[in-house]
């Protein structure tokens, strides 16, 4: 996939051709990849004439992919969706977009590739179907050639997408062409899609030798000679190695021509340089270049052990991992970089280095980044085999369709450097009964049939050897074990010289900026399965590290028996962000889970400091709660920090004392009555000052705050802004629980495309121009709308409180 060459933005028939043109003149020797996401028009509902020609789509809705309409719906108590995925709505929808292509292409392979519909995808092109694809998750590409039209005459492509049976998810799964969407031509001699599989060996300082497999396609109706060549390109372009081959391949067929290179002195991938080469394979014809395919090359190697853990690059690293969904908050599921590159920098700041892809593919973007940014990734296949666990689930679908949609999902992702674990299911249920052994092998033979360089996994709930199938099977390489942390100590007896990881760890509950006292003591809600829950009556969790779900543990609980086994790879904590969805345990109108480190508009949870101090080698001095209370309430305050022996409180500058972590602690805590003022904590080593942090009380609100995380956007329709907004007093000091209505106005460059706060149980939606502020923050998100013309963004709010306002530049 050349994901860099997709540069068409503005959209209409003209345009297409034009550019399609332009490509052809300037670019005859390589591949021509198109932006096909511009100028689709969408209707709610079933409209099977719209593959027609003649059909009149002047009602319907214009608008750009990805586009997920779920999130543009309103919660709904009674939708068919249910709490799983957040009480929005789903349905069916139309897809259609008219386009034209030059005629000297009428010789070219021809096709169109979807990162992901969401789901049971039927795409047509000229009134011929040509194809299905339930599952919602996984990407697939159509050659359009046989039925295309050249020069004047009009293309037609729809696309139905029907996500009315439910429900068929325990998480949100949005609705519709939600990823992106790409036109390939290229000469009838090219490199197929997905068509090339990069391993490397015999890693030292001196040397990587890289093994190449290339898939090169002819749909010519004669065999053709060829030459193919790969050129390995360091980050600066320069060429480090080359692979020369010839080759004659059959009419009408695709044909595997193995390469091998070697690369000099070779700069290793790890998680804190992920150093990236490129592979530019060409294929010419005669003289002449007819194809160009880019692979991405991380040389790394890592191992696996079952009394010493993860090792990368011979180096012993703990896996400090989160498990993510697919959704991006406000957005849905819409699947934009900048939003995932936002996602993961937060976490890369945190101290995380790995990502486990819950519970299913997620988009090239995420692999891409996780690539660029150097995170281990556990690359998840499915939620569920053939025995359900909702009604309507992909077990309907796993006869007919886990095979492919194995082996795709494994060709699209293998040349990934990030990516070093294949899980074939998560909490699947065959692993209670005997099908569990038989499907286990036939998926990791799958797998292994495609990539034999990875450790097949499964993330397990049954840890007693007898009664887990799965595990009997002998099928996984590596053991992934969710929760019981308790029982980590007994792992080596009973699993005797097996490689375990953490697979899932922890869902512990907490809502931002919520604090609820005293803490003296760990709770878990419910007790059990079945049991009501008996939380706040607002739907909050406190944000002290203190709950947790009854299958679980709290963060601190969790890491610290985590980090006391070697033999434990890493955790995966459950989660890195909130979600849509699965708000267990409270009902509606809590539509958003709680076990987040960060909440969904993106602001992290007090907890997110604990892992901070012991992940990271940043200074970490991190004190809650907030310093608004009742005179003389008796406050339990905390303290996260690192690299200091000791922290010492202040209350408007008289010492409370200092404190240190005693044993396996990870946090200190004093009992402090309030008193309206500053909250000082100052941390030292050996004497000397390390860091310090204030927290201030708060005075009547004078005006708003924005703060925009980029002061530049580019022009192309897809960049992204992230505003926060607070209420600050007429010091500058943020109120923390203003909960003040906001409206927002924006002009020039940028339209707003989420609104959001981060509070589970809020029934505002998304899609709007205001939002009420929770625990005293919330978020616009601004995208790019192709105008060149700098972006204002207003902000106001009722009462004599100043307006907020920020401009960001368009270039």
């Amino acid at each position: 996939m050349n994901l860099d060459k997709s540069v068409l933005q503005k959209g209409g028939i003209a345009i297409v051709l034009l550019f399609l043109v332009a490509c052809a003149s300037t670019k005859k020797e390589s591949r021509i990849v198109t932006d096909f996401n511009p100028d689709w028009n969408f209707k709610l509902g079933d409209y099977p004439t719209a593959i027609q020609a003649d059909f009149n789509a002047n009602d319907w809705r214009a608008l750009d992919l990805p586009h997920d309409w779920s999130i543009e719906g309103t919660f709904d108590k009674d939708s068919k969706t249910k709490q799983a995925q957040g009480f929005l709505p789903a349905g069916k929808g139309w897809y259609r977009k008219v386009f034209t292509l030059p005629e000297n292409f009428s010789n070219k392979s021809i096709s169109v590739e979807f990162d992901g519909v969401f789901k049971n995808s039927e795409v047509f092109i000229n009134g011929h179907s040509l194809g299905i694809r339930p599952n919602g998750y996984i990407s697939f590409a159509y050659e359009l050639t046989p039925y295309l039209h050249f020069g004047t005459q009009k293309n037609i492509i729809a696309v139905k997408v029907d996500n009315d049976a439910q429900p068929n998810s325990r998480w949100y799964t949005g609705s519709g062409i939600y990823r992106n969407v790409r036109l390939v031509a290229s000469e009838k001699l090219h490199v197929a899609q997905w068509g090339t599989y990069v391993t490397t060996r015999g890693i030292t300082k001196e040397k990587a030798i890289v093994d190449i497999g290339v898939d090169v396609k002819n749909g010519l109706g004669i065999n053709k000679l060829f030459k193919l060549v790969s050129t390995i390109l360091d980050k600066n372009n320069v060429e480090v190695a080359k692979a020369i081959s010839d080759g004659n391949i059959p009419a009408n067929s695709i044909l595997q021509v193995k390469q091998n290179t070697k690369i000099e002195n070779p700069i290793l991938w790890n998680t804190e340089n992920p150093y990236l080469y490129k592979i530019v394979t060409k294929v010419y014809d005669g003289s002449t270049v007819v194809d160009t395919y880019e692979t991405p090359l991380g040389v790394r190697y890592f191992n696996f052990d079952a009394e010493k853990g993860f090792s990368l690059n011979g180096k012993p690293t703990k896996i400090l991992g989160v498990c993510l969904h697919h959704d991006n908050g406000a957005l849905g599921a819409v699947e934009n970089i900048h939003a995932i590159r936002r996602k993961l920098t937060l976490l890369k700041e945190m101290g995380t280095n790995a990502i486990r892809m819950s519970h299913n593919p997620h988009s090239l973007e995420m692999m891409k980044l996780c690539d660029e940014m150097g995170f281990i990734v556990q690359d998840e296949f499915t939620d569920v085999w053939k025995k359900k666990k909702v009604t309507n689930d992909y077990h309907k679908d796993w006869d007919a369709w886990h095979k492919q949609d194995l082996e795709d999902f494994i060709k699209r992702d293998r040349n990934h450097p990030s990516v070093m674990m294949w899980s074939i299911g998560n909490e699947i249920r065959e692993q209670f009964d005997s099908t569990g052994v038989r499907i286990a092998r036939e998926l990791a033979q799958i797998v292994k049939s495609l990539d034999k360089t990875r450790p097949v996994t499964s993330a397990l709930t049954e840890n007693e050897p007898q009664k887990n199938f799965i595990y009997q099977s002998g099928a996984l390489d590596l053991l992934g074990f969710n929760y019981k942390h308790a029982d980590y100590a007994t792992f080596p007896e009973r699993f005797k010289g097996q490689k375990i990881v953490a697979s899932e760890s922890v869902s512990a509950y907490a809502t931002r900026g919520h604090y609820d006292m005293p803490t003296d003591e760990i709770r878990f809600w419910p007790k059990k399965y079945g049991e009501t829950f008996d939380g706040n009556s607002d739907l909050t969790v406190t944000a002290y590290d203190n709950i947790a779900s009854y299958w679980g543990t709290t963060h601190e609980e969790n890491w610290k028996a985590a980090k006391k086994y070697d033999f434990i790879a890493g955790t995966f904590v459950w989660t890195g962000f909130d979600y849509i969805g699965e708000p267990d345990p409270y009902p509606y109108p809590a539509r958003s889970s709680y076990f987040g480190i960060v909440d969904l508009a993106g602001f992290p949870k007090d907890v997110y400091y604990m892992y901070q101090s012991e992940w990271s080698d940043k200074n970490v001095l991190h004190l809650l709660p907030h310093w608004n209370w009742k005179a003389g309430q008796l406050i339990d305050v905390w303290a996260y920090y690192n690299n200091a022996d000791e922290v010492e409180l202040f209350l408007n500058g008289k010492s409370l004392g200092s404190k240190s972590k005693k044993g396996d602690e990870l946090h200190i805590a004093w009992k402090v009555p309030f008193e309206a003022g500053t909250l000082k904590a100052v941390s030292r080593k050996a004497g000397t000052i390390v860091k310090e942090t204030e927290i201030h009380t708060a005075g009547e609100a004078a005006k708003i705050n924005l703060k925009v995380d980029k002061t530049a956007i580019k022009n192309d329709g897809y960049d992204l802004a992230y505003v926060t907004v607070s209420l600050q007093d007429k010091d500058g000091n943020a109120l923390p629980t203003a909960d003040n209505l906001i409206n927002f106005k924006v002009s020039g460059g940028a339209k707003i495309v989420g609104v959001d706060n981060g509070y589970q149980a809020s029934l505002e939606p998304f899609k709007a121009d205001y939002r009420k502020l929770y625990n005293g923050k919330c978020l616009v998100i601004l995208q790019s709308n192709k105008k060149a013309e700098n972006i204002t963004l207003e902000a106001t709010t009722a009462g004599n409180i100043s307006l907020g306002t920020v401009t960001i530049k368009v270039e």
